[in-house]
């Protein structure tokens, strides 16, 4: 009975471990609840709070920089940088592999395919692609992004981790889903980059507005512009032309513009054309690839020849020759003025009197003895120096002259050197003294640069119109895969056999010559046609490429 007895008694007892455990768990749960609230307050995540993108410094490594950039603008996920994949060559397996890949294909099938679905994955993972020089991290020369979204944060990213890449010659940007004003914003970040920077590629990125011509800029500093495959109609080629060139103004950068696979027509072929009527630096043109027919060809054959100027145009050259022939009279008889005037005060200092009669006195007694003032004080006056350039640059400043010698030489000196240019350049070669040459080289640049405008070019009258030389400067035009019959075939024949002339012409001095590359095949004309025969005879000699292939197959033959 008590063991029966004890039995009930014990089981009372029986719940004080579950208690135990009960109140364990309660502990248990309690420091759980203890070492979780202090995680909660951690200090680290107030630190990161005040990080911001302009208290960064970067580094010039393009990896490092961008992803810290894009962490403080709050990316979780966002691309890599990665080094431009190279293209390998063929591999050819041998026996052995491919009978070894055989037997191991059953036993490897699973993870080849997890493999496979990885590699995939990860090639489609947005991406910016550099290529480095010299294999140095801080060395990007060239940028590819393509086939994701460019946001305006991300543009605001590279605003800040681009300048630092001190050799950057090339950004490339391929269906990147640019808009007109995403656009506006990546062309504000141009001038930030490194004055390396002289190519862009915007190609696959069609924009409503078509708003293209806004990197043609006048101040812009690009040098070889890609444009292909952005459905640029004839209304985004009036812009690009116009950004060209037009009456009062040039775009004096761009050196190669592709414009191929887009929809230009006639029209906007002919806008392409109004824009090579007046630029001059322009080397490289392609057109492949677009809509252009008979009437767009022959306008742009036009402008490659001799060409009629237009009433506009023939307005503007008129009022450009009246202000360089103003700007010359204005330049030798009042230097000359001047001149003597500061002498005159020179002579005052000199001899110190302050009188007006008597300085009119002095002037004939004095003119024996100023070239020797002015040796004696070339270093205190700057005028003085200057009047010794101007005047006296062609004889020794010992040798006293009569001062109506010297106001005749300094005139004829000041007349007659801007219009002399042989002269000028046979007084360079034979080695007159130096303050000569320094005059004259100063005379040579400021010519240059008159002569810039094509309309000051020498013209041709005939039955009363204005016909001004064509482009010569335009080395390559390719219309590849156009709509261009024979019609405007016999176009650019005309232009290749006027170009070729006044290459023979021209052949002793100096200068552009014209077309070295015309590319019109793949258009509606047969490739035996006549004049596509005696076009392509033509260009042969002149296609630099060519004759050096020829050049080395000879050498190959006659060591």
């Amino acid at each position: 009975m008590s063991s029966e007895q004890s039995a009930p008694g014990a089981s009372p007892r029986a719940p004080r471990p579950g208690t135990q455990k009960s109140s364990g768990a309660v502990t248990k749960k309690g420091e759980r609840a203890a070492k979780e609230k202090p995680a909660t307050v951690l200090p680290p995540v107030g630190e990161e709070e005040p990080k911001s993108p302009e208290e960064y410094q970067c580094s010039g490594v393009l990896e490092t920089d961008f992803a810290e950039l894009c962490t403080r603008w709050g990316y979780t996920d966002f691309p890599k940088v990665v080094n431009r994949p190279r293209p390998h060559p063929p591999f050819v397996p041998s026996a052995s592999l491919s009978e070894k890949a055989t037997l191991d294909d059953p036993r490897l099938s699973g993870s080849c395919s997890l493999n496979s679905l990885e590699s995939k994955y990860v090639f489609f993972r947005p991406t910016i692609q550099v290529e480095l020089e010299q294999e140095d991290s801080k060395s990007v020369k060239e940028i590819y992004i393509r086939g994701w979204k460019v946001e305006e944060r991300i543009l605001g990213v590279f605003s800040k981790c681009l300048p630092p890449l001190t050799q950057l010659q090339a950004i490339n940007l391929w269906k990147v889903g640019l808009t007109d004003k995403t656009l506006t914003t990546f062309i504000e970040l141009l001038p930030l980059c490194s004055s390396t920077l002289r190519k862009v590629s915007l190609e696959g990125n069609p924009l409503p507005e078509q708003s293209y011509h806004k990197l043609m800029a006048l101040d812009s500093t690009i040098a070889h512009l890609s444009l292909r495959n952005n459905n640029i109609d004839d209304r985004g080629a009036q812009l690009l032309g116009q950004a060209l060139s037009t009456l009062h103004s040039c775009n004096r950068t761009l050196v190669s513009l592709n414009l191929g696979f887009n929809h230009i027509g006639d029209e906007g072929a002919g806008y392409i054309a109004d824009g090579l009527r007046l630029n001059r630096f322009l080397l490289w043109l392609s057109l492949a690839h677009n809509r252009i027919q008979d009437k767009g060809a022959l306008k742009l054959a036009e402008v490659l020849r001799s060409f009629e100027l237009t009433h506009t145009e023939v307005v503007e050259r008129r009022r450009l020759l009246l202000e360089k022939g103003t700007q010359e009279r204005s330049r030798s008889p009042s230097s000359s003025r001047h001149g003597d005037s500061k002498t005159d005060r020179e002579k005052s200092q000199m001899v110190g009197i302050s009188n007006s009669a008597l300085v009119d006195k002095t002037d004939k007694t004095q003119t024996m003895k100023t070239p020797k003032g002015l040796g004696k004080k070339k270093e205190k006056s700057w005028e003085l120096a200057k009047k010794e350039e101007k005047s006296g640059s062609g004889q020794s400043p010992t040798q006293g002259t009569p001062k109506k010698e010297d106001a005749t030489k300094a005139g004829k000196g000041k007349v007659t050197i801007p219009e002399q240019k042989p002269s000028r350049a046979k007084g360079i070669k034979i080695g007159s003294r130096e303050k000569r040459s320094i005059l004259l080289e100063s005379e040579l640049v400021v010519e240059a640069t008159e002569v810039v405008n094509p309309l000051l070019e020498p013209v041709e009258h005939r039955d009363g119109k204005v016909f001004m030389p064509g482009n010569k400067v335009l080395l390559h035009l390719n219309l590849i895969r156009n709509r261009i019959t024979e019609v405007g075939l016999e176009g650019f024949l005309a232009t290749v056999q006027y170009q070729m002339q006044f290459s023979k012409a021209k052949s002793a001095s100096k200068g552009p010559v014209g077309l070295l590359w015309l590319s019109l095949a793949k258009n509606c004309f047969a490739p035996q046609c006549p004049a596509y025969a005696i076009i392509q005879e033509l260009m042969l000699p002149r296609d630099p490429i060519k004759a050096k292939l020829r050049e080395d197959e000879a050498m190959a033959f006659f060591p």
